[in-house]
């Protein structure tokens, strides 16, 4: 053989390799090492971005394409070829892509020598790595790459068809507690019960652990992928069934509708499908969700936010404020406290909604290190009221993240000492929603509060669960019912004696009562019947700077009060 190769011109031998490379995933090459030339299939010019057809100065050539760290072991191991006679080339390393990603290869090779056993030519193949296993053993399906050429094949203005993405939730927990091997099998039936309502036409992928995808080029209506979804749904059922629930699982789906997607290049129809099915999931799971671009959009503008907000947090909480809101105590007649309120302002200015960012603190956690610098914040406005005011005292809002993943109880106390402030300089407020989702770790961090005297608020009553049994486990020194709750009560006889009879009932129980929302005169007086100790709202004065805040507590007039 090896004599035959040598009566064949380098000219034939790159016909050869052009004839055969198209029938071939690796691409095949041949190093004429003495006319220091090489030929390689054209679809690796394509990939790798070589010169298309034959190249000389080699060596230079190579070190174009190969991954600057791996080029060492290429070189090493061709000077092994060519000066010390190794018969042999196979070398795992990385070239690089025309999208500059590096791009592991597997390059194998045999060396012909000429009839003075000098090394006449390399001839041999490279195969991608990655691209080795198109097929997955366990669900027998094609894998991700099969899907790739798929949908690269799409035209961009296709306007049929639908991508339905399905996901096994908790899948993590049928392999911790089964095993892998009947998690292997849990994938193969899932697989099966796919592949058995699927029609001509539809192709069935795995795409990564517990996904599979289905593409459909021809349906033009998005309801044709919710009635596959529903069967997919049955069927799983049925095999669940019948296995007599010794298992339970659920399936989640995200479907794309073509027609709704611009810019359908594979990267991007797969972005938007994993976003899809990852809004299914964190809706409730067992459901699906068709895609709309307004809903990604808005998950963007969170990204955008939570990056803002992160390098904030690195750069001095540049950006966050505090601002703070009069809470009048209506027995003194005088304004003794204030809500401590955080505000969070982007570089052009423009001030963002807390309902907007606060949630993606405590999504994020960024929540912890941003609720510790509002602490320290407010203890310093405390300090500095103190120099007008020398009972006045500021409420804080610690997010039940803080409680379950910090030291938020050790930061208080500590904060309390480096700024010189008795217990009564700060009042802890917690929201009601966040109550049965950590009980014990809430009422832990309360009975520490009781402990060391630190008053706590419960805010927002009236919006919650409203569990009086809740009002005893807390040890609670002040309820604060929320504007809604208050507005009802100013519009309505009923609730208007509901919260007389919720404010005996607290009063009862020592513990005070602040009425928030109050915006206008006819409103505190009416409010002031069922005998509140604190009021809060825009009547008094809305949220405010340091500064601004300060000159109200300075100028505070008592005529305000009926």
């Amino acid at each position: 053989m090896e004599d035959a190769i040598k009566k064949v011109s380098v000219k034939q031998m790159q016909k050869w390799i052009e004839m055969i490379a198209p029938c071939m995933d690796d691409y095949l090459y041949l190093y004429d090492m003495k006319g220091d030339s090489y030929f390689i299939s054209p679809s690796a010019s394509e990939r790798f971005g070589l010169p298309k057809g034959e190249v000389h100065q080699v060596g230079a050539a190579l070190k174009q394409v190969t991954f600057p760290e791996d080029y060492q072991i290429l070189a090493e191991d061709m000077e092994q070829i060519l000066l010390h006679g190794k018969k042999f080339h196979n070398l795992q390393y990385r070239w690089v892509g025309k999208d500059g990603k590096p791009i592991w290869i597997n390059c194998r090779g045999r060396v012909i020598d000429d009839e003075d056993g000098t090394p006449l030519f390399l001839i041999g193949c490279i195969n991608e790595i990655g691209m080795m296993q198109k097929a997955d053993n366990v669900s027998g399906l094609l894998r991700e790459s099969g899907l790739q050429k798929e949908l690269e094949a799409l035209p961009e203005k296709q306007q049929g068809g639908f991508m339905l993405r399905l996901g096994i939730d908790n899948f993590k927990e049928i392999n911790e507690n089964k095993g892998m091997e009947y998690g292997d099998s849990i994938l193969r039936k899932v697989a099966e019960c796919i592949t058995s309502v699927l029609k001509d036409g539809q192709k069935l992928f795995r795409v990564v652990a517990d996904e599979y995808m289905i593409v459909d080029l021809h349906d033009r209506d998005a309801s044709k992928a919710v009635k596959l979804y529903h069967k997919i749904q049955e069927g799983l059922r049925k095999f669940l069934e019948q296995e007599g629930y010794e298992v339970f699982f659920t399936i989640s789906a995200g479907i794309l509708e073509f027609s709704q997607i611009q810019g359908k290049d594979y990267h991007n129809l797969m972005k938007l499908s994993e976003f899809a099915l990852s809004q299914a999931k964190s809706t409730g799971k067992n459901r699906y969700y068709l895609y709309q671009r307004k809903d990604y959009e808005a998950f963007l503008h969170k990204k955008v936010l939570s990056s803002l907000m992160l390098w904030s947090v690195n750069h001095d909480f540049a950006g966050f404020e505090t601002y703070f809101q009069p809470i009048v105590d209506m027995k003194a007649g005088k304004l003794l406290s204030a809500e401590t309120l955080l505000r969070f302002r982007t570089e052009d200015g423009t001030m963002i909604s807390p309902v907007e960012f606060i949630p993606l603190l405590e999504e994020s956690g960024l929540i912890i290190p941003v609720g510790k610098w509002v602490l320290n914040q407010a203890m310093a406005t405390c300090k500095k009221c103190r120099e007008f005011v020398p009972e006045f005292r500021v409420n804080v809002n610690i997010s039940y993240i803080q409680v379950l993943k910090s030291n938020v109880l050790e930061e208080i106390v500590k904060g309390l000492d480096r700024h010189k402030l008795g217990a009564d300089g700060i009042v802890i407020e917690l929201t009601e929603s966040g109550f049965l989702e950590s009980n014990a770790y809430l009422i832990r961090f309360c009975n520490g509060l009781k402990e060391r005297g630190i008053p706590l608020a419960l805010d927002d009553f009236g919006t919650g669960y409203s569990n009086f049994h809740y009002l005893y486990n807390l040890n609670l020194n002040t309820i604060k019912i929320d504007r809604s709750f208050t507005m009802l009560a100013l519009q309505n006889t009923f609730e208007h004696n509901l919260l007389q009879h919720m404010s005996d009932m607290v009063h009862d129980s020592d513990i005070k009562l602040c009425v928030e929302g109050i915006e206008t005169k006819e409103e505190l007086q009416k409010i002031c019947k069922v005998q509140p100790d604190y009021i809060q709202g825009y009547y008094f004065g809305k949220p405010v700077p340091f500064e601004s805040f300060l000159e109200l507590l300075k100028n505070f007039d008592q005529k305000v009060l009926p």
